[in-house]
């Protein structure tokens, strides 16, 4: 382990010293430029205007050398065609509008820079950083999955124990997302942003060199702090660089590290898990997340302007145990069905927690997260449509696995490849439609998406034990395919229509409501499975029983040849017979309620395509 943390010591040093060298020498030739431009352009002000009269030339000559000490001072990031331009006109102006001029000169300097300026150079590098920190957040969260049954053999815990690894960093997440647009304001995109890549890879340092289970359960939670700010916050910095008409694409960009991240997740995990110890799953995201932080250090911007905004204490107490017991009743109903006394309660705290958070928000005049978005109509049918869509999509992330590896017997590997080319063509897909988004907008391109993903959900009701493993790959990787047409898409068109101020608590809202949405999808589609399986179970224990004159004779049958073939008493052929038919009915069974929970899941897809008829073409508010 001290090889590891050696080797990412001298990674971080390497990498900080080549950025810090690459970022003075950028400004040293930015510097030089700026000069020699306005140099240049003053020269020429003066010199092109022969035809004025001496008077002009003098105010001409006053003004550039006024602007010289202005600019040195107050726009160290400048635009040199503008200020030509600025000076060629003022010379048409009144000595009384120079003398404003000067007063607003003056006050700019008080005044932060202008940060659009400062963007423009290096939009890309803002948006590199934080796509790479997304990329590693959103994939560790997918990485654990296939190491659970490593993690409890290793700690010697329970699977209702392990599974508050995924449980507690849900939680998480559901408590810090609402706050993410308060914490932008107060503290600037630049330094949020390196704090929750920061704590990020701080916890997943702790979840590595874990020696318990509440150590690894600790990391868990400090990765989660970072991740739940850093999707909000990418959202965030992603409405405001760019205008509406370019959004699309922007977008389109972003969801490659949303959705491209968790379907790669598997198929890296299940390679891992069978080489190497489930802690190099964390020790592989470390360096990118210290290179991350590097980049944010030597890269980041603020882009929205930094406020004061006083803490709503009340309503963050009243978010914390509304959301945080909400999701926990829906995580528990997955395991322990809704009819637990434990899920009951914690769903009625979550909604008692919930209303009165809705209530402390709409009367404060200072709210946590500012509710009133949803009074957009184009941005609250979106997101209503955002949480339909991430319902269907989890059925597939949730019960495909469980019918390739607990019935079929692939291995997590082969289970994580089949998902591979649908991820693939999603990343392929995403920028595509962001384009076309920018030409067309979001209602078509969600219909079109909506019908591949109702068409190929319904075929996954048709699973069977013979059902093959290339046509499984190819409606995964169509349904994909459908996917790519919706989700940034839809989620773009709403957040259009939002003044500019209000960006942050839009994308802190429809992503909580994203969140809560998954949870729900995820606990009803794996309780639909659990119920249905069971019912269907009992028909089948019905109808193979003991008093079925054929189906008894047939059995006895298998029993006596399986005892001829292996060489044992009857009696124990027969009672092998009965657990190999037993162990296929339940298979069948379970067969049964995945596609029964792919019934469900069509439609509810179904629901999302009939209200994408209804989205509209958004315009910025005016507001």
């Amino acid at each position: 382990m001290s090889v590891y943390i050696a080797g990412y010591v001298l990674i971080s040093i390497i990498l900080l010293i080549i950025i810090n060298l690459m970022v003075i020498k950028k400004k040293k030739s930015r510097k030089a430029a700026l000069e020699s431009s306005r140099q240049n352009f003053q020269e020429e002000t003066i010199d092109q205007k022969t035809s004025t009269s001496p008077d002009e030339k003098l105010i001409i000559r006053e003004m550039a050398s006024e602007q010289a000490i202005h600019s040195s001072s107050a726009e160290k990031v400048s635009n040199p065609a503008k200020q030509k331009e600025d000076f060629v006109q003022g010379v048409h102006h009144s000595p009384n509008e120079h003398e404003a001029k000067a007063e607003n000169q003056d006050s700019d300097e008080e005044s932060p820079p202008n940060k659009s300026m400062e963007i423009k150079g290096g939009k890309g590098k803002i948006i590199a950083t934080m796509m790479l920190g997304a990329f590693v957040a959103i994939l560790n969260q997918t990485l654990l999955n296939v190491a659970i049954p490593h993690i409890m053999n290793d700690f010697g815990v329970s699977a209702s124990t392990v599974q508050w690894l995924s449980t507690g960093y849900m939680l998480t997440n559901g408590i810090v997302i609402p706050i993410t647009a308060f914490l932008t304001a107060r503290l600037g995109t630049r330094k949020l942003f390196i704090f929750a890549i920061f704590s990020f890879t701080v916890g997943s340092v702790i979840c590595s060199l874990s020696t318990s289970f509440s150590l690894l359960m600790l990391g868990r939670i400090v990765q989660a702090a970072g991740a739940g700010i850093i999707m909000p916050l990418l959202m965030t910095v992603f409405l405001t660089i760019y205008p509406p008409d370019k959004r699309g694409a922007a977008m389109g960009i972003m969801g490659v590290a949303m959705l491209f991240a968790p379907a790669l997740g598997p198929t890296l995990s299940g390679w891992i898990i069978g080489h190497y110890s489930w802690r190099v799953l964390f020790d592989i995201v470390i360096p990118f997340g210290i290179l991350s932080i590097i980049m944010s250090i030597a890269w980041m911007v603020d882009v929205i302007e930094i406020t004061k905004p006083k803490f709503d204490t009340a309503g963050f107490i009243f978010s914390t145990i509304g959301l945080g017991f909400l999701l926990y009743g829906f995580s528990e109903a997955g395991n322990n069905g809704w009819d637990s006394t434990d899920v009951r309660v914690s769903l009625l705290i979550g909604v008692i927690g919930l209303i009165s958070f809705i209530w402390r928000e709409l009367t404060t005049d200072q709210p946590m997260l500012e509710l009133r978005v949803f009074k957009y109509d184009i941005f609250a049918l979106t997101t209503v449509i955002g949480m339909v869509i991430n319902m269907a999509m989890f059925a597939a992330m949730i019960l495909l696995p469980i019918y390739l590896q607990n019935i079929r017997a692939y291995s997590a590997l082969d289970s994580g490849l089949l998902m591979l080319p649908g991820a693939i063509v999603m990343a392929v897909m995403m920028p595509i439609s962001g384009k076309l988004f920018d030409k067309i907008g979001a209602r078509w391109l969600a219909v079109f998406g909506l019908i591949i993903t109702v068409i190929t959900t319904w075929q996954f009701t048709k699973l069977t034990m013979s059902t093959s493993y290339g046509y499984i790959m190819l409606l995964y990787v169509m349904r994909m395919f459908g996917m790519s047409f919706l989700s940034m898409t839809v989620q773009t068109e709403g957040m259009n229509q939002l003044p500019l101020r209000l960006a942050g608590h839009g994308t802190s809202a429809s992503n909580t409501a994203r969140t809560v949405a998954g949870s729900l999808g995820t606990a009803f589609l794996v309780t639909v499975m659990t119920n249905r399986s069971d019912f269907h179970s009992a028909n089948f224990a019905n109808v193979v029983t003991s008093a079925n004159p054929y189906l008894a004779n047939k059995l006895t049958e298998l029993g006596h040849g399986i005892a001829s073939a292996a060489g044992i008493p009857v009696q124990q052929g027969q009672i092998l017979a009965t657990s190999t038919i037993y162990g296929e009915t339940v298979k069948q069974a379970t067969i049964s309620g995945i596609n029964d929970a792919f019934v469900v899941a069509t439609g509810i897809a179904v629901v999302a395509l009939i209200l994408a008829f209804f989205i509209k073409r958004a315009k910025p508010s005016a507001e």
